[in-house]
């Protein structure tokens, strides 16, 4: 009978960097693989790809971004900067005694991964993109383009910008919240199309009051989201919601780079359900520009956002065909 490749068990470890210290679990060994991940998650949320990395021999390191988990919390909203980010990054490439790495990046974690890519090409030797698609630098500021969305009602990431305010819809029930938000993104447990949209918020109201309730959505477990909540209730989600409220300063950071084509090896997969992904369909048909060195690029169908735990096996297979055809 065929012997199923052996793995190491997972190895949690924290390590310096510019934030002041990361935290980051691996399992296997071989050209190494970072993963990064998007709001409001941690190293957990590629529970499902570590272990298949590390069996198909390549050396899987998920780490928790500054601000989540057991990594440094700075607590100036400038030390969320995306390049602040690519530091670490690089930081633990270099710890792990690696020059090079693939960098695979879901949600935030997906722009992360881009700009560590087209910034440090040097280190960075391919990227995988989850969810929220590339798109280069430029346009106006950030901050302008989300407060000119929904009309009378307020942009999930413009309600984010104003610190405390987020904080004080979320900190006082943690695990509920979170709930409701990972179901609101979910294929199984999304709003129907006719339901106010999750992504915005009334005027006078909250995020919450449009999230499903009563049901989690099957990729989350009471135990998953007993990990995730206990993470949160023991840090606070300023570390998190900073990252939205640097995205003026990054564009300032990166007016070098502005339109700058990402021209590693790289893959996209995105969810047919996936706000995401419909939003930004545009960036998807413009990656024969953006993303020259395109190798595929994948839609699962009836998938929502959070697609690596939602649709494991189809991620880990997509990720795994694509690392094997990756020159060296």
């Amino acid at each position: 009978m065929p012997q199923t490749p052996r793995t190491t068990a997972l190895t949690h470890r924290l390590v310096s960097s510019p934030a002041g210290r990361i935290h980051l679990v691996e399992q296997g060994t071989g050209p190494l693989v970072l993963l990064v991940h998007g709001f409001p998650e941690s190293w957990y949320s590629w529970r499902h790809q570590l272990p298949a990395l590390a069996a198909a021999g390549y050396r899987a390191v998920a780490v928790d971004v500054r601000g989540y988990g057991r990594s440094s919390r700075p607590n100036a909203v400038h030390a969320y900067r995306m390049l602040d980010l690519v530091e670490d990054n690089v930081a633990v490439v270099h710890a792990l005694g690696e020059r090079t790495a693939v960098i695979v990046g879901h949600d935030w974690g997906s722009n992360i991964a881009a700009t560590s890519a087209l910034v440090r090409p040097d280190v960075f030797r391919a990227v995988g993109l989850l969810s929220v698609p590339y798109t280069p630098r430029g346009g106006p500021r950030p901050s302008e383009i989300f407060a000119g969305m929904g009309g009378d009602e307020e942009f999930y990431v413009s309600y984010f910008q104003e610190p405390g305010r987020a904080e004080a819809e979320i900190e006082p029930d943690v695990r509920g919240w979170l709930a409701g938000f990972y179901a609101a993104l979910s294929a199984d447990t999304m709003p129907a199309p006719d339901a106010p949209d999750p992504h915005f918020v009334r005027r006078g109201g909250t995020l919450r009051e449009r999230f499903p309730a009563g049901r989690l959505p099957a990729w989350l477990s009471e135990a998953d989201l007993d990990v995730y909540a206990g993470e949160f209730e023991r840090t606070g989600l300023s570390g998190a919601l900073n990252r939205y409220r640097a995205m003026d300063r990054d564009w300032e950071d990166l007016a070098p780079f502005d339109g700058a084509p990402v021209r590693q090896p790289s893959l996209f997969i995105g969810g047919g359900l996936d706000a995401s992904t419909q939003w930004l369909a545009d960036a998807i048909e413009a990656y024969p520009v953006t993303l020259p060195g395109l190798v595929s690029s994948h839609i699962l169908d009836g998938c929502g956002h959070w697609l690596q735990q939602e649709r494991p096996q189809d991620t880990n297979r997509l990720l795994t065909d694509w690392l094997a055809s990756l020159p060296g």
